[in-house]
Parts: structure tokens; sequence; C-alpha cells
């Protein structure tokens, strides 16, 4: 089976990004073909404005990826603008994919929102809006066929119109002004290739004809995208295209070392290089149960982020006893944090070796190397797409 993926040149790697998805690659390496990629095209998509760390995070992310178990003798590792032949379907397929389904991505506007930080404004507009649907649906000029969907679709436009009203100083001058965002940065947020991104993912995966694509939940739509526009080329000209499977595995639920989404804006994350010093201040500076404020407290692991993370990187049976003694009192949390360190940083001990033996030249000779063995397979399928389309 061909399986293709690629990640935004984010520079180095915490532990998130190894259990959200190269954990995952490192797995179906065996058995299959895989082609990983570098999204450098996808990065200009939404940060177009500072270009200026993508060539250092690709060597810096690789290198990362290999240290995380990727071998390169097994997996074609590339640079997804090395391989002109993604730009050039993309190009192909724009000319056949409808507006309405780039509208109707349900992740497109969620970036958005979440870009310029104003997904609060579009939940609080959501719900002071929903009690007006009932009034709209009682007297829409014409026949309703499908009450919810209707409802769904009004409260979306009616929510969006709102956010405009907002942005032109419309309405709420105050709000916007504690919002901190300009008219400019929301209409320059919606740029051709941020809108028309899905048709490039699209082509990512269907210039190499992938058989499966490995995605959390939350990408799910994206490869139904990407099935829906390999069906209408084959239907519009002639049986070509594979419809990629989405490949979901479960990935243990990895927070940060505050309790948000792990991320690097939030510092909140355990990086894969830093050392064993840096991971442990980081481990006994970390939220636990609220309710346990003195060692002998009986606590409620369910509530406490380092209890999470024992889970992953503990062994079973002394996870069972630090739970047993937690809500007994019997563990205190510093003793609990010590015990989580340790165990973080044996699990990070052979990644933070390798990784120490990987240079840069030595990335961008694999690099080189997976972006010739990429062009072949692209060009092959690219050279046969274009004689179905006789140009």
């Amino acid at each position: 089976m061909r399986i293709v993926s690629g990640m935004r040149p984010t520079g180095k790697l915490h532990i998130g990004h190894f259990f959200g998805a190269v954990k995952n690659w490192v797995e179906l390496q065996k058995g299959n073909e895989t082609l990983f990629f570098v999204a450098d095209w996808h990065a200009l998509t939404t940060s177009y404005k500072d270009i200026s760390k993508i060539k250092e995070n690709t060597l810096e992310m690789v290198a990362d990826w290999i240290a995380m178990g990727l071998d390169p003798n097994k997996s074609t590792l590339f640079v997804q603008s090395k391989v002109k032949y993604h730009a050039e379907l993309n190009l192909i397929l724009s000319m056949i994919v409808p507006k309405s389904w780039l509208e109707l991505n349900p992740t497109y506007k969620d970036t958005k929102y979440n870009l310029l930080k104003i997904n609060h404004v579009e939940k609080e507009y959501e719900e002071k809006l929903k009690p007006l649907l009932d009034i709209i649906f009682q007297n829409a000029p014409a026949k309703i066929e499908d009450e919810d969907n209707f409802k769904n679709v009004i409260l979306d436009a009616l929510t969006d119109a709102f956010i405009k009203l907002l942005i032109e100083g419309i309405i709420d001058k105050e709000k916007l002004g504690e919002l901190n965002i300009s008219k400019r940065d929301f209409y320059e947020t919606d740029t051709f290739g941020f809108f028309g991104y899905p048709v490039l993912m699209a082509s990512d995966i269907l210039i190499y004809n992938a058989d499966g694509v490995p995605v959390g939940e939350d990408q799910l739509p994206h490869i139904e995208i990407t099935r829906e526009i390999a069906r209408r080329f084959n239907y519009l000209y002639k049986e070509f295209f594979k419809e990629p499977k989405a490949i979901l595995t479960e990935t243990p639920k990895l927070l940060g070392t505050d309790g948000r989404k792990m991320s690097k804006s939030y510092n909140n994350t355990i990086m894969i290089d830093e050392t064993e010093e840096e991971t442990t201040s980081k481990i006994m500076k970390m939220f636990t149960d609220p309710e346990k404020l003195r060692k002998n407290d009986p606590g409620h692991p369910e509530k406490c982020n380092v209890f999470s993370y024992h889970k992953i990187f503990t062994n079973k049976d002394d996870t069972s006893n630090i739970e047993l003694d937690c809500k007994s009192g019997k563990l205190g949390c510093v003793e609990c944090k010590k015990m989580l360190a340790k165990n973080l940083n044996n699990f990070l001990a052979p990644i933070r070796e390798r990784r120490k033996n990987i240079d840069k030249d030595m990335v961008k000779n694999i690099l080189e190397e997976g972006n010739k063995k990429a062009n072949e397979i692209a060009k092959s399928n690219m050279d046969k797409i274009n004689d179905i389309l006789g140009l």
C-alpha cells in the first residue's frame, strides 16, 4: 500500500508531534511504501508574511523525524516545493473543483477565526442569534424541506454576517477595539491560496495515487474532499485516480504542561531535543489536582494532567499504584512529578541520542535523494494525467 502524508515546517518538534503523527508514520513504514514530505507551500497559506525560517525549520523538523524513527531507507522523505508536479496538478484540479466545496470545508472558517483569535466571538454570536431561527423559519418566503439543515445554514450565515459587521465597524466598536484586529487583518487572511488549500492538499496525495493517508479525526474532511475530487476527475475524463482512504489510529490525549493544547505559541511543550534538566524543570512546574493542597490529601488522578502523562510514559503496573496512592493520600504531587520526569526522560533518551548524530548536511543529502524519488513517481503520474486531458 502506498502511504503519503506531510507536515508544515514548524521547526523542532515536541512530544505532541510524535504521538499525534510521527509514531504512526514509523509504524506504517513496515510493509508499506511510504512518502512523507515537508509541506512548505502549505506554510505559505497562513504564514506568507513570515518566510524567514522555512528552510531552517525544514532541516530541524526532518532531523527530528529521523531521530523519532523515520528511516530514509524505508521511507521517501522530501520537500513539497521541490516536486513541481504538486503545483501542476493543483492547477488542473482547481479547474474542476466547485467553489461551493471549498466554502463548505469546515476547517476553513475555523482556521481563519483561530488565526485572528476571534473563535470566542463566533460562539458568542451563535448563542445570541439562535432564538431568531424559529422566527425566520416561521416567516420564510419558501417551503422548507429540511428544518434542521435550514436552521444550521441560516445560523452560519448570520454569524458570519455579524462578524463582518463587527470588523467593518458597523456594530460594537468597543468590542472591536478589545480584539485588537483591523479590517485589513481580517480580509488579508482570505487569500486565494488559503481558500483553495484543500485542492493543493488533494494534489499532494493524488499526484502519487496514494492508497492511504494517516490523519487525525480533525483532518477527515480534507480526505473526503480529496476523494470527491478523485471521483470527479474519474467521472469527467477517465478512471485514473484511486480514492485514498484515511488511516486513523488512536492517539493518546497529550496536553501541554499547563493543561491546554500543546503548542509552541503557548510555551507549554516538551521538546524532543531539550536536556533532561529542562524537561524535569517543566514537569515539576506542571499543574496538578487543584483539590489536593497537601501531600496527605486524597487526590483525583482523573483531574490531573500529570497523571495523564503517567498513563503514556509509565508502565501499567506502576501507573495503577500511582493512581491508588494518589487517591489514598499516600503519594504527594512532588514525588509523583519526579517519577514522571524520570520516566519521560527515559523514553526520550534514545531519541535524543540519535538526534545528536544528525547534522544539517546529512538531512540535506537525505532530502535531495528523496526529492529525486518523489519526482520520478510524480512525473510518471503527471504524464499520464496530461495524456488523459490531451495536454
